[in-house]
């Protein structure tokens, strides 16, 4: 039986990606999985069904400056020694073109860093975050709110690091949360047994759809 506390909400859903930049599609950039180009194709298909169904699409963005000085402290020291990876201002910190709406411009760096939230489209916007987890010190819960969202599908980069500690952020502040299961990279079935524990859906994009379809 499903949980009426948790149970998705779909008419009030948004899509979340997390960390979906070119930087981090590489090998040797960061921390790296082969299943990324699939998880990619999976939210780029997510991403239309979301903005054809009028619902809310919010991208998750990491900058790290040049000199270190706002990345977490495990990656600090490679950056001040002149490793470059999702640099504000480069290519590199573009979000995959897959994910973008028509038109979108490039990422408008100096307001992401400010904790500004850049707005691609009435019902699209990136945020920057500072930390793994996407609600910690930015205005995205805020956001949400203001949206009327209650669910939130979460794809991205990766499973162990950033999807993770969002949706435990997610669950704390009491959204409905979906992970999409091929839609998340670097994932593995004991994660997926521990955040099924924490009221936490996982289904496949395609089931997401029927759902999402159904529900509205």
């Amino acid at each position: 039986m499903s949980d009426r506390y948790t149970v998705p909400q779909w008419e009030r859903a948004a899509l979340l990606t997390i960390d979906v930049q070119e930087d981090f599609l590489h090998p040797g950039a960061a921390t790296w999985s082969p299943d990324k180009d699939h998880a990619v194709s999976v939210t780029a298909g997510l991403a239309d069904l979301f903005r054809r169904e009028g619902l809310p699409v919010v991208h998750i963005v990491r900058l790290y400056r040049p000199d270190g000085s706002n990345a977490d402290a495990c990656r600090r020291q490679r950056i001040e020694s002149g490793h470059r990876i999702v640099e504000p201002g480069t290519g590199g910190a573009e979000i995959v073109a897959a994910l973008k709406p028509s038109g979108a411009s490039r990422l408008d760096a100096e307001t992401l860093l400010a904790g500004g939230i850049q707005s691609w489209t009435p019902r699209e916007w990136v945020i920057y975050k500072p930390r793994w987890g996407a609600f910690y010190s930015t205005p995205l819960e805020g956001h949400l709110r203001a949206q009327g969202v209650t669910t939130l599908a979460v794809c991205g980069f990766n499973f162990p690091n950033c999807p993770r500690a969002t949706i435990y952020e997610a669950t704390e502040r009491d959204f409905r949360v979906v992970m999409v299961r091929d839609g998340v990279s670097g994932l593995y079935e004991r994660g997926i047994e521990e955040i099924r524990h924490i009221g936490v859906a996982v289904m496949t994009a395609g089931e997401v759809a029927a759902a999402l379809r159904a529900g509205k």
